[in-house]
């Protein structure tokens, strides 16, 4: 009989070198990730947290929150934009020449061309990026999710199904806390058609006094409590509320770079 010893040493190699692969050396270059420096600015990404949103992180994750959420935001691919920033002696040449001109979604080749043109004309020009993709169409982001932006998160939660929308920077879209805690006690109240379960357990009803508490929740009919009661959020739904609000992945960094829209 033929020794098994060959297929068992190769089938022990394959997944050997495999639990290499996937998952030491992942743990070895994710491990070394440290803050990233946004990109033409001092400033460092991502901040820390506060301690209210690293405990809602749990918070999140003991209610289960990623089983219909996911916290990654995808991206298709990126183009340029061409924005003319000054006309130069002869404007009324430049206007002429941009007319013939495409200025959005061009490849970085395109984009340098019609910066030459522009140049050439006596006018002056900046070539912006811009990610595309259907997630960002959406409005769940500005740019795909990268390793930085789970830095303080453990565990990471990306989550694989959208019963809800992505929730990677949602304190940039929603950043209002009042309606973060109003979101949690009644979801139909801020979305009327939101399939999300209430988490009522996360707050307390209770009579009011001679004034509404400060931090009680402002309901309309039918969610508003009994006339004389008030609702008002338990540390636990505070705590998730600032975990939901610390979610801001909305800077440029090396490995997911655009450029940010001009402040008004």
């Amino acid at each position: 009989m033929k020794s098994g010893f060959p297929v068992t040493f190769v089938v022990v190699l394959s997944l050997g070198l495999s639990w290499l692969g996937f998952v030491v050396a992942s743990a070895v270059q994710l491990g070394g990730i440290t803050q990233t420096t946004v990109l033409n600015s001092s400033d460092v990404y991502p901040p820390q947290r506060t301690g209210d949103a690293t405990l809602g992180l749990q918070i999140y994750r003991a209610n289960g929150c990623a089983a219909c959420h996911t916290e990654q935001v995808r991206q298709d691919g990126v183009t340029c934009e061409v924005v003319l920033t000054a006309a130069g002696n002869n404007p009324q040449a430049i206007t002429n020449l941009l007319a013939t001109l495409t200025l959005n979604g061009l490849t970085k080749e395109a984009a340098d061309m019609v910066a030459d043109q522009i140049t050439a004309a006596g006018g002056k020009s900046e070539t912006h990026i811009v990610p595309s993709g259907t997630d960002l169409d959406r409005g769940w982001g500005v740019r795909h999710s990268v390793a930085e932006d789970y830095l303080y998160d453990y565990p990471v939660q990306l989550g694989n199904l959208r019963a809800g929308p992505d929730l990677a920077n949602i304190g940039v879209r929603n950043p209002d806390a009042s309606l973060q805690l109003k979101h949690l006690y009644a979801p139909k109240s801020v979305t009327g058609t939101s399939r999300m379960p209430s988490f009522k357990y996360l707050f307390t009803v209770q009579k009011m006094g001679d004034a509404p508490s400060p931090d009680a929740l402002n309901l309309s009919e039918p969610f508003a409590a009994p006339a004389g009661y008030e609702v008002v959020p338990k540390p636990e739904a505070r705590q998730l509320a600032a975990y939901l609000l610390s979610l801001r992945a909305n800077v440029p960094v090396y490995d997911a770079p655009f450029t940010p829209p001009a402040k008004p």
